[in-house]
C-alpha cells in the first residue's frame, strides 16, 4: 500500500497515535500534507526548536501553558485544540521514557479518537513503552522507491541541463543501474549524490552513489565496505563457477523479474584453504556491478544482554537497506564456532543469533547476494546446508595443470612481467600441490630473491622458490582427502576435475 494511503486510511479509522520510524522529516510531513487535503484537516508540526506551527488554540489558551515544560506544553496544546487536526511531533522519542509523558499520551489517545484527531511521532529510532502498547501503532515508513528516484534523476539532469559541460544523456540501461544503485538511500542522499556526481564527473555517475552508500556502512560499524578491486580475470581456473555466476550477471534487472527470475539468494564456497574463495568473492560484485559487504561475524557479539541480537539484525537491515548488492561472510564456521553445542558458554547467544541469520537467508524479500566461505565443512551447522539456504554450494579444489599456468600468469601480469617470458608449463609441472595463494608467494618470493641479486625475475628464481615451500596439500593431505569426500557427494565443482590437482 502507498504510505500516504496508508496513513489516510489510520486517520479514517481513527488511530490515536502513530508511531512512524524514518529519518525523512521532510517526505513524513510532505505525506500527512497530502493526507489533510484529501480529508480537509489541518497539520500541526512540531519541534523542540520551533515549537509548534500553527498553533493550534487562541492565544490566551497558549499563555496559560507556557509555564510547563516543552514536552508536556505540546500535549496540553493537543488536548486543548478542537477538531480535525493532524499533529507532527518531531524528535519526540527522547521524552517517551518520561512516566509523565507516557501517562499524558495514555490520557490523550481517548480524546484524540473522538474528536477526530491524529497525532503522528517521527523519529529515526522506535522507543516504545509497554503502557503506550496498545494505544500507539508503528508504521515503517520506507525509503524513496524506483518512481520516487526516477522522479528524482529526471529532476536533477532537467536542472543542469543548460550547465555547460555537464552531460545529461543517459542510456537506458545506465537508468536502470542508477536507479538500482541509489535504492536504500534517503532522498536527501540521493539528491546529494546526484549533484555531487554532477559536479565532480559532469554526469550522473554511479561510482558516485556507491560511494555514499559507503557512509552508510561506516556508520553501522557491523560491517565492511570492499571496493570493487578485482574481476573474474584476477581469477585462474573455477571455470564452472564463473559460467554459473555469468549467467546470473543480469539477474537483478527489471527484465530479469519479468521474465519471472527470481534474484539469486547465495553461494556456499568450500574448500581448500588459499585456493580462491575470498577472490571470487570479491570479483562477484565488481562483475555484478554491485557493492560489496563484508559481514564480520566476531563484531557482531557484544558483551550486553541483547546486544549480540540486536547487532546481526542491524548489520542485515543495514544490507538489506543497500540491495541490491552482495554480502560476503567470510570463514563462516569460525564465525558460528560452537553453534551445534550446548550453547550453555555464552547462554544460548550464538545460537539466537545463528537462528536470526538462518531465518533471514530462508526468508530474506531484498535482493542481498550472500556468499559465504568455510574451509572446514565438518564445523559448519547442518541446518546452513539444507536446500533452500543457498543457490548452490561450490567446492573450490586446488589448481589443476591448466590452472596453475593461468594463475602464474595473472600473478606475474600484476607484477608487470610478460607472461609470455617464462615457461608457464614448466612452472605449473614443479607447483602441482600448490594452491592459488601458494602460487602467487612463489612469485613474490622470486621477486624478492631477484631483486636482492639486482637482477630481473629469472625462471630459474620461480623453479627454486617452488621446491623451497611445502604447499599445504602434503601438510594437510588426510583432511584434504576428507573434504574431497565429502564434496563429491554434497557440491558442485567449481572447475573441471583434473586428475594432477
Amino acid at each position: 500500500m502507498d504510505i500516504a494511503r496508508e496513513l489516510e486510511t489510520l486517520a479514517r479509522s481513527r488511530y490515536p497515535i502513530l508511531y512512524v520510524v524514518s529519518w525523512e522529516e521532510r517526505r513524513v510531513e510532505e505525506a500527512l500534507q497530502q493526507v489533510c487535503k484529501t480529508l480537509d484537516r489541518t497539520l500541526h508540526s512540531w519541534s523542540l526548536t520551533q515549537g509548534m506551527s500553527p498553533s493550534p488554540v487562541s492565544a490566551e489558551v497558549a499563555e496559560k501553558l507556557k509555564s510547563l515544560a516543552s514536552e508536556l506544553q505540546v500535549l496540553a496544546l493537543i488536548r486543548e485544540s478542537s477538531d480535525g487536526k493532524i499533529y507532527l511531533l518531531r524528535d519526540f522519542h527522547p521524552y517517551m521514557k518520561d512516566p509523565r509523558v507516557v501517562r499524558l499520551l495514555r490520557d490523550l489517545a481517548f480524546g484524540l479518537r473522538s474528536r477526530k484527531q491524529t497525532l503522528v511521532i517521527v523519529a529515526p529510532t522506535l522507543v516504545l513503552p509497554t503502557e503506550l502498547e496498545k494505544d500507539l501503532t508503528v508504521i515503517e515508513f520506507p525509503l524513496p522507491e524506483r518512481k520516487d528516484i526516477e522522479a528524482q534523476l529526471d529532476e536533477t539532469l532537467n536542472n543542469v541541463k543548460d550547465v555547460a559541460g555537464v552531460s545529461t544523456e543517459v542510456a537506458p540501461d545506465l537508468r536502470e543501474l542508477l536507479i538500482k544503485s541509489a535504492q536504500g538511500l534517503t532522498r536527501d542522499e540521493i539528491e546529494s549524490a546526484f549533484m555531487r556526481s554532477v559536479v565532480e564527473r559532469k554526469k550522473i555517475d554511479i561510482d558516485v552513489i556507491i560511494e555514499e552508500k559507503k557512509q552508510i556502512v561506516r556508520k553501522s560499524g557491523l560491517l565492511e565496505f570492499y571496493p570493487a578491486e578485482h574481476s573474474f580475470a584476477d581469477v585462474g581456473g573455477h571455470d564452472l563457477l564463473k559460467d554459473w555466476l555469468n549467467k546470473r550477471t543480469k539477474s537483478f534487472t527489471d527484465r530479469a523479474k519479468e521474465f519471472g527470475i527470481p534474484a539469486p539468494k547465495g553461494i556456499l564456497l568450500l574448500g581448500v584453504q588459499g585456493c580462491g574463495k575470498s577472490l571470487v568473492a570479491k570479483a562477484i560484485a565488481a562483475t555484478w556491478n554491485l557493492p560489496m559487504l563484508k559481514l564480520d561475524v566476531g563484531r557482531i557479539f557484544g558483551s550486553l544482554v541483547g546486544q549480540s541480537e540486536e547487532n546481526i539484525r542491524k548489520a542485515i537491515r543495514t544490507a538489506e537497506s543497500l540491495a541490491p548488492c552482495c554480502l560476503w561472510a567470510d570463514e563462516l564456521e569460525k564465525g558460528f564456532a560452537g553453534v551445534a553445542g550446548s550453547g550453555s558458554g555464552d547462554s544460548g547467544t550464538a545460537k539466537r543469533v545463528f537462528a536470526t541469520f538462518l531465518t533471514w537467508m530462508q526468508e530474506k524479500q531484498k535482493p542481498v547476494f550472500l556468499i559465504a566461505t568455510a574451509n572446514d565443512v565438518s564445523q559448519l551447522p547442518p541446518e546452513l546446508l539444507r536446500k533452500g539456504r543457498f543457490d548452490e554450494i561450490f567446492f573450490v579444489d586446488l589448481p589443476g595443470a591448466k590452472e596453475r599456468e593461468e594463475i602464474f600468469a595473472i600473478h606475474l601480469s600484476k607484477r608487470k612481467r610478460d607472461p609470455k617470458g617464462y615457461d608457464l608449463p614448466a612452472l605449473s609441472a614443479a607447483t602441482k600441490g600448490f594452491s592459488g595463494a601458494e602460487i602467487e608467494q612463489v612469485v613474490i618470493a622470486g621477486l624478492f630473491h631477484a631483486f636482492d641479486a639486482g637482477r630481473e625475475l629469472a625462471m630459474d628464481d620461480l623453479l627454486e622458490e617452488s621446491k623451497t615451500q611445502v604447499p599445504l596439500s602434503r601438510m594437510m593431505a588426510e583432511e584434504i582427502d576428507e573434504l574431497r569426500t565429502w564434496a563429491s557427494m554434497r557440491a558442485r565443482p567449481s572447475a573441471i576435475v583434473q586428475s594432477d590437482a
